[in-house]
């Protein structure tokens, strides 16, 4: 996979409760996959990194719709994996609030 934000990230950490989560807002798995190879700004989220480190990654998908995720890590076996706690589409004001933020 790579490294993201300097942690060399090997591959995805799915099970049963973030997959159902996550496509529930009509993204398939390999779609979230598939952005976190292109460009994304990551952000820590602090509302949400309670227990562990949280953080949102805000880009474009595929289809060139703009699109977040809720991420964090995990270790399964020495190697570290990204775990994908939410994904959707963006609505329109929180991109004219990135773009906004970003200009």
């Amino acid at each position: 996979m790579g490294i993201i934000i300097g942690y060399e990230v090997v591959g995805f950490n799915w099970d049963k409760g973030n997959r159902e989560k996550c496509t529930k807002h009509g993204l398939r798995l390999v779609d979230i996959e598939d952005f976190f190879r292109r460009q994304v700004m990551i952000l820590t989220d602090k509302a949400h990194s309670r227990s562990e480190t949280r953080f949102i990654a805000v880009g474009r998908a595929a289809n060139g719709r703009p699109m977040l995720v809720g991420f964090t890590f995990r270790t399964v076996s020495g190697a570290l994996l990204l775990r994908p706690i939410s994904a959707r589409y963006m609505h329109k004001k929180e991109v004219l609030r990135c773009e906004k933020a970003t200009s």
